[in-house]
């Protein structure tokens, strides 16, 4: 836990930084001096500052709360109704908008890219691995990784702006025809379960 708590503060001096100057702003010992770690602990935990930016947008404090989710559920859940849940915990407001914020500092920061779409791709994996992991054989071997995909896969758009979605928080000023967060979450697993 010690390990992940070091991580989590350096990610999050990282990512404050990077919002605070842009990606050319700072170097990796302004980093270590706001956490307050040395330069070798940063280095035992990220490879660049970028590695550490995007990383601050896909860790969770709440991964216990995650766990006791799964753990309550039947037995004979539906995969969909599994992964809905385990979006929303993921995606609650403060770091909704982290992830939002760290798109819009890729585009700016193309540098910044690549790990970006590794940190998204690990919270995919890991949502296929809960998936799988809770349907226990009840389903093809490659139904947790399409759902999955497809989830994730339309959450992108909503994260980079492409989607005309209000995330919580912000106000429908002048954006009359915007679709809620929640409206969106409910239309797009209600297309998994139907079908499209």
């Amino acid at each position: 836990m010690k390990r992940e708590a070091t991580a989590a503060a350096l990610a999050d001096a990282a990512f404050e930084l990077a919002r605070e100057r842009g990606m050319d702003g700072f170097v990796v010992e302004d980093v270590v001096q706001k956490a307050q770690f040395s330069r070798r602990t940063f280095a035992n935990h990220f490879s660049c500052k970028e590695e550490a930016v995007a990383t601050a947008a896909v860790t969770f404090e709440n991964a216990n709360e995650a766990e006791d989710l799964i753990a309550g559920l039947p037995a004979d859940a539906d995969p969909v109704d599994v992964l809905h849940r385990l979006l929303k915990l993921q995606l609650i407001g403060d770091h909704l908008w982290k992830m939002h914020e760290l798109m819009s500092l890729s585009k700016r920061h193309p540098t910044l890219e690549p790990y970006v779409l590794s940190a998204f791709r690990r919270l995919q994996t890991a949502a296929e691995e809960t998936v799988s992991e809770f349907s226990r054989g009840r389903y093809p071997e490659s139904y947790p990784h399409m759902l999955a995909g497809a989830v994730y896969g339309a959450i992108l758009p909503l994260l980079d702006g492409s989607l005309n979605v209000l995330l919580p928080g912000q106000s429908a000023d002048g954006q009359s025809d915007a679709a809620t967060f929640d409206d969106y979450l409910e239309t797009m697993f209600g297309c998994l379960r139907k079908g499209f």
